[in-house]
């Protein structure tokens, strides 16, 4: 086999061109004019000119790193603010809108991450009518193996439909004793939302919408939610959904 040549040359000339040649030849010049003079060849003013010239070209020399070094610095403040920009907008947000194309897909990736207690708050039991709503919005929570109980706090006066429509769909659904007995209450909120678990600690998501137009539809006499906000666990307003929803559950409102 043959024997590698060995590398040391390369890392030779790289020492080599990396040597300040224009202070080397300034220092070899000095000598020599240096010399030259104690020969009795120069004079000391050619002397003394020929050392202004060298010290002339080291100050330009000098000047020419420092505006490099500025350059330096100015790209590197730059890169520092653009890698800056870069990390706030990598940063995840608090609130994700999803529209009508995006609800049900939504809505089935939620209940899959789902543990634990799920709440479902001012949900309008009036739509689960329908087989296909019901399908695909509570039938997956129903469904989920990681989910232990479905609380519903709900308005009084759907207290028929529960029964009638989504107790009568939920029989059929492996899980339907997580179904619990609804907080019945006057609720006068125009928020609805349906919270998660994701954690064993508690924390969680919620899907979150609004009553009235834009956010719901009415169609066949029934609010439909038309945009949704996936209000993700870091988010401060899973705080405030949770204080409302357990105040409601500690003082269930009544029919004034």
């Amino acid at each position: 086999m043959k024997k590698k040549a060995p590398s040391g040359g390369g890392s030779f000339w790289k020492r080599l061109i990396g040597l300040e040649w224009d202070a080397i030849a300034g220092v070899i010049a000095a000598l020599v004019a240096l010399v030259l003079h104690l020969l009795h060849i120069v004079e000391i003013d050619l002397l003394i000119a020929i050392l202004l010239v060298l010290m002339a070209l080291l100050l330009i020399r000098d000047l020419r790193r420092e505006q490099h070094a500025e350059r330096v610095l100015a790209s590197a403040e730059r890169t520092e603010s653009t890698l800056r920009d870069i990390k706030l907008a990598l940063q995840p947000p608090d609130v994700i809108l999803v529209g009508p194309a995006g609800l049900r897909s939504a809505g089935k990736q939620f209940a899959q991450r789902g543990q634990g207690e799920v709440v479902w708050f001012n949900v309008c039991l009036f739509m689960l009518r329908s087989p296909s709503v019901f399908n695909a919005l509570l039938r997956p929570f129903i469904e989920n193996p990681q989910i232990t109980s479905i609380q519903f706090i709900s308005n009084k006066s759907e207290q028929k439909l529960w029964e009638a429509e989504v107790m009568a769909k939920a029989k059929v659904c492996p899980g339907c004793e997580k179904l619990k007995e609804p907080v019945w209450s006057d609720l006068k909120e125009t928020v609805s939302f349906i919270f998660i678990e994701t954690t064993p600690e508690g924390r969680g998501e919620a899907l979150l919408s609004f009553w009235g137009e834009p956010f719901m539809s009415r169609s066949t006499g029934q609010d439909v939610p038309r945009y949704i906000f996936h209000v993700l666990e870091h988010s401060e307003l899973i705080i405030r959904l949770r204080e409302l929803e357990r105040d409601y559950r500690i003082h269930p409102r009544e029919s004034s």
